[in-house]
């Protein structure tokens, strides 16, 4: 059981049990070390636990529940589908599940309590020590648990080896290919998720209001990218965004000055950059900023894991009317969108208005890029900065509640460089809380 009194949370130790549960407990549940602390930490609590497992109270911290609904939520969609057991390996999830990045796996029946198992033990962390996947199957039957005739497995998230691997693990278990099941799990975010979000958020405007102070004129773009980059750090930034995909790169962000928004990445990304180097085609490239074009700053913030992603656009010397016109046209979309973002309405249906407004301002040449046209205007993002959902032509996936977004109407110009803003958004009943609150006009540098 957890308490927190006096700003000091205290563990009672308990023993995983070893038969397993007919049904799962509203109360309480084994989780481990790292869970607890973390939560405790968002309380601004001390943490004191005296043995390696403990039964924690739902109850006890709202972050907690959160992560413990995580878990039940899974269980609940493999019940539905007759799902037994699901084996978790990529780090992604496993920060999802466990609120840390474990060496190891995390096994979830469909009723139940789950088994961390860990290769490299730690002493913030605690869990089975194991040397090897094959050696899951003997313990959780030692516990009790019954061993699984269907088996969730991450195909998109893990390597082709690792799966092949872990599809032997539990003999004549069926595999059921289980990274949608998990990316739409994560799209709807808890209470917990979205409170470390908007806190984010919060932090990733202070960042940005530092950069007129660290801009001078003739500067390089990777100069004020650094300059930025280390403003984010000292701000607790984590210095990572993650990136589904197992060919997505990059750092911590874009900054595009003038002509180097036309340039083009091979990464899904909206605009692209040509990068420093051919190892890694992306963002700033050494152009100096001066004379008349925009800069660009597209950088993600990450303090607890959960990433936003927010856009503005600077500029030095002077922009012609077209530019400015592309970016109020840039912003009416993303309050249009902002309106019409609500429950049940599909990626498809807005990404659709996005372009009737392009349409309509003329502007289909220059929409979210120049001589390659990424096809979508949002996105999903949280533990990773492209989650589901996706507003782009034929997503059929509908908004809900809790999800997190970001709108990103972007425009490029051969001359002067991109116009445009990102922001981060909450769905709401009623359409869309921005979180990202900051000067969304062009920001002057010189």
């Amino acid at each position: 059981m957890v308490a927190c009194q006096n700003g000091v949370l205290e563990a009672g130790s308990s023993s995983l049990p070893t038969q397993t549960r007919n049904k799962q407990r509203e109360g309480s549940f084994c989780l481990f070390f790292n869970v607890i602390k973390n939560c405790a930490e968002l309380r601004g609590c001390d943490v004191s636990i005296s043995q390696r497992w403990c039964a924690i109270r739902v109850q006890a911290l709202p972050a907690l529940r959160g992560q413990l609904m995580k878990i039940k939520n899974l269980q609940k969609i493999m019940t539905e589908k007759n799902i037994d057991g699901a084996l978790i390996a990529s780090n992604a999830n496993l920060l999802y599940f466990t609120g840390t990045v474990p060496s190891g796996y995390l096994y979830i029946p469909s009723v139940g309590e789950s088994v961390l198992f860990l290769k490299r033990p730690t002493a913030e962390l605690s869990g089975v020590s194991i040397y090897k996947p094959e050696q899951i199957p003997e313990i959780i039957k030692n516990k009790g648990v019954k061993m699984p005739g269907t088996l969730l497995l991450e195909e998109d998230s893990i390597s082709a080896g690792e799966y092949m691997r872990l599809s032997g693990v539990f003999e004549n278990a069926k595999i059921i290919n289980g990274g949608n099941i998990l990316r739409e799990l994560r799209a709807v975010k808890t209470d917990d998720e979205v409170e470390k979000l908007i806190k984010t958020a919060e932090i990733q405007a202070e960042i940005y209001k530092t950069i007129p102070d660290i801009f001078r004129i003739g500067m390089t773009d990777l100069a004020l990218s650094i300059e930025l980059e280390r403003q984010a750090r000292l701000c607790g930034h984590l210095g990572i965004f993650r990136i589904y995909g197992l060919k997505m790169e990059a750092f911590m962000g874009s900054i595009l000055a003038g002509n180097n928004a036309v340039g083009i990445s091979p990464y899904d990304f909206a605009l692209g950059g040509r990068g420093q180097h051919p190892s890694l085609p992306f963002g700033a490239n050494g152009t100096k900023i001066e004379g008349n074009m925009t800069v660009m700053v597209d950088m993600s913030c990450n303090l607890f894991g959960y990433v936003t992603d927010m856009t503005r656009t600077y500029c030095v010397g002077v922009l012609p009317d077209y530019i400015y016109k592309a970016h109020n046209v840039s912003i009416e979309i993303q309050n249009e969108i902002s309106n019409a973002a609500k429950p049940g309405v599909t990626g498809e249906e807005l990404y659709n208005k996005a372009l009737e407004i392009v349409n309509k301002n003329n502007l289909q040449e220059h929409f979210m890029g120049l001589k390659y046209q990424s096809k979508f205007v949002g996105h999903g993002l949280g533990i990773e900065i492209n989650e589901l959902p996706v507003l782009a032509p034929r997503s059929k996936m509908e908004l809900k509640e809790n999800m997190a977004i970001a709108l990103e109407p972007k425009f490029v110009f051969e001359e002067y460089g991109a116009a445009g803003t990102e922001n981060t958004y909450i769905v709401r009943k009623n359409g869309l809380e921005k979180i990202t609150l900051f000067e969304e006009n062009i920001i002057k540098l010189d």
